[in-house]
């Protein structure tokens, strides 16, 4: 259908060409052939035009036929339909989308109960894993326990230090006699010293002597064999009838007997302490350990006496021969930070220890020194006491009194401690 228009497209092509008098031309030999040939076309394209209507018409006749045969058919369909299948009025989904929903998870609820066994038969077995594990993971979790609560104790030990340190010096005021830290070795200035002390002693177990309200504080020296003062002094501490307030320990037993000390070993040093001096502590005694004549160089002997005696002491004790505050400090850091007990200075003097044990003699340098450790000592919270010594070797220059007379060095003491009493 087509290609017969075309075909008389074609015909009809050289007749449109001709110019001039067109089909009507009498002088074109070919107008009566042309003319048939046009008849014809028309005919032929009037037969194709009808025949293209009919068939359109046919068409939209057959479409219109199979729309209205659809109708009918949805139609019927409705009519005999289950009404349980019907879709109700502002359901969101239709009745066999919700089957189908409810079909699948069905199914899946299937595979996930079977997976679920699977599930609950690896978890019983990594359950049974952990059991066989569990040991030594408790094991494991009380050592973080332990490694925690030790680091805990060092913490609150560090800040229980810390806040020493930093306490005022009235921190330590039960172990500072009348609230006074000043004090004096021997006896023989005191007459100058009234109202200046908090307390003083003269190495001996019964101190002679008298100094206002000053505590005299008895002294157990040695072992009873460094020469006849020290059996003498023992001899004493032994028949003591009465509880002091304060009882001061050996003196020096970390050096060899002689010149100022008591040279004892420390086993010997443990068995007197224990016998002698624990029960005055037991009783209400404040004791005050032994000096080390090795200041901060000190070692193997007092750590070992700390760790064996029954009682240890309140007090640590000791002695500060240097000629700077650099030295006095360094003395006092060492056994604080050592043995963390409040500090009598029972002896301090000028002494160069650098190479040897060599006394100051400078006046100027022995004044400076002594208004310096004064100072240091009334400021830092962790002395509890500080005595000036006038023990044997140190010299001309340094000892308080000379002559019955109160010495140059005597005098600086004095007006030293008229700055804080």
């Amino acid at each position: 259908m087509i290609t017969t228009p075309l075909i008389s497209l074609f015909l009809l092509l050289p007749t449109l060409a001709l110019g001039g008098g067109g089909h009507n031309d009498r002088m074109d030999i070919r107008s009566h052939a042309r003319q048939r040939n046009h008849a014809r076309a028309s005919a032929l394209m009037e037969n194709e035009s009808h025949l293209l209507r009919r068939e359109f018409n046919d068409a939209v006749e057959h479409k219109m036929a199979r729309k209205l045969q659809a109708k009918n058919f949805e139609f019927a369909k409705r009519k005999a339909a289950d009404g349980s299948q019907c879709r109700p009025r502002n359901a969101t989904s239709p009745t066999t989308l919700s089957r189908s929903v409810t079909a699948s998870s069905t199914a899946t609820s299937t595979v996930i109960s079977s997976s679920s066994v699977s599930i609950t038969s690896n978890a019983a077995t990594t359950t049974s894993s952990s059991t066989e594990q569990q040991p030594t993971s408790t094991s494991s979790t009380q050592d973080q326990q332990t490694q925690q609560q030790t680091s805990t104790s060092s913490a609150d030990s560090s800040a229980q230090t810390a806040q020493t340190l930093v306490s005022s010096p009235a921190s330590y005021a039960g172990h500072t006699p009348n609230g006074n830290k000043a004090g004096v070795s021997a006896g023989d200035s005191l007459a100058w010293l009234t109202g200046k002390l908090g307390w003083w002693y003269d190495w001996s177990a019964t101190p002679s002597g008298s100094c206002g309200n000053a505590v005299s504080v008895p002294m157990i020296w040695g072992g009873g064999t460094a020469d006849g003062d020290d059996a003498s002094r023992l001899a004493a501490f032994k028949d003591m009838n009465y509880v002091p307030q304060y009882i001061i320990g050996f003196e020096e037993p970390d050096c060899p007997a002689g010149s100022g000390s008591a040279g004892m070993d420390v086993n010997t040093a443990i068995s007197i302490w224990n016998q002698y001096v624990v029960p005055k502590g037991e009783a209400g005694s404040i004791l005050v350990g032994p000096s080390m004549c090795k200041q901060a160089a000190e070692s193997g002997w007092l750590g070992p006496f700390m760790a064996g005696v029954t009682r240890k002491p309140d007090i640590m004790n000791i002695h500060v021969n240097k000629n700077s505050a650099a030295g006095i400090n360094a003395d006092i850091d060492h056994y604080y930070n050592t043995y963390g007990l409040p500090i009598w200075v029972t002896e301090f003097a000028c002494v160069d220890d650098s190479t040897a044990f060599i006394p100051c003699t400078n006046q100027a340098e022995i004044d400076s020194f002594i208004h310096t450790a004064v100072d240091i000592f009334e400021s830092d919270s962790r002395i509890a006491g500080y005595a000036y010594s006038n023990g044997y070797g140190l010299g001309d220059v340094w000892p308080m009194v000379s002559n019955g007379q109160l010495t140059a060095s005597g005098q600086t003491y004095l007006a030293a401690l008229s700055k804080y009493h």
